[in-house]
């Protein structure tokens, strides 16, 4: 029997569709060997059409879950995705800063595979002030770190300077992700303070694509509790990612999620 190997506490929204947020994170902490925590910060009311409602969670429940968690289970990595308002980044933000051993993967959750925005636009500028500072690494896509950046993405070289641009802001790393780009090719690109390496990968094509950037934030969370280094983990973050879109069970009418699955093998249990 398999046991389960590193904690991570997931601080994100629900996604009623199960196909990203908090379920998607669960199943891929899940499904790479990982135990899995939560701290909801919202509710969604979605399909693989869109999102049709957002409910906020009271931030101060949002730090009670988070403390309640880590003062009993603890965590060998934090990873945090959709943070709608300021008060709830602020919320969040101030128990990090309790616990500043804890490595932090930031997904800077701002648009939905749908189009529907999932964070004031005004909060951007307190994601840079008290997040990108605690992160170990932050992996906007390219929507998403053309406004983190203040630049905008049309090229491979355009994705390199925006990553080392974020480096700037504070955080040690950054991935800033490629998907969409026009090209054959998947391409992303992880800057740190000394270095940058560019991920390849051939275009999977495919309209089951929702639940990508969360999932791919959660495999490299996951990959850190358990001990990867950073290059390793975000290579088997995309590993396992590459993996559930090419198996997408093909599910709803829209972005479709993804086979979280695909690493479960067929096993029988004796009850």
């Amino acid at each position: 029997m398999t046991t389960m190997q590193g904690r991570v506490l997931i601080v994100a929204g629900s996604d009623s569709g199960g196909g990203a947020g908090i379920q998607a994170d669960i199943k891929t902490v899940t499904c790479l060997g990982g135990y899995a925590m939560t701290a909801v910060t919202a509710l969604t009311a979605q399909n693989t059409q869109g999102v049709e409602g957002v409910q906020g969670v009271d931030p101060a429940f949002i730090k009670q879950q988070m403390r309640t968690v880590l003062d009993d289970i603890g965590a060998d990595c934090i990873k945090t995705g959709m943070l709608h308002d300021d008060p709830t980044i602020e919320a969040v933000g101030e128990v990090l800063a309790e616990v500043p051993e804890i490595p932090v993967v930031v997904d800077p959750v701002m648009v939905a595979q749908s189009g529907a925005p999932l964070l004031d636009p005004e909060s951007v500028r307190t994601i840079n002030r008290l997040l990108m500072p605690r992160a170990q690494i932050i992996t906007p896509n390219l929507p998403e770190a053309e406004r983190l950046s203040g630049m905008e993405i049309r090229t491979k070289e355009d994705l390199d300077h925006a990553a080392q641009t974020l480096i700037t802001l504070g955080v040690p790393a950054a991935l800033v992700k490629g998907g969409h780009l026009q090209s054959d090719t998947a391409v992303d690109v992880l800057a740190t303070r000394s270095d940058i390496h560019v991920f390849e990968s051939p275009r999977i094509a495919t309209r089951h694509t929702h639940g990508t950037g969360c999932t791919l934030a959660s495999g490299i969370a996951v990959s850190l509790a358990q001990g990867h280094d950073l290059y390793g983990a975000v290579d088997r973050a995309r590993a396992y990612l590459q993996a559930a879109l090419r198996t997408a069970p093909g599910y709803g009418h829209g972005n479709g999620p993804l086979n979280h699955a695909v690493t479960v093998q067929d096993f029988q249990v004796d009850l």
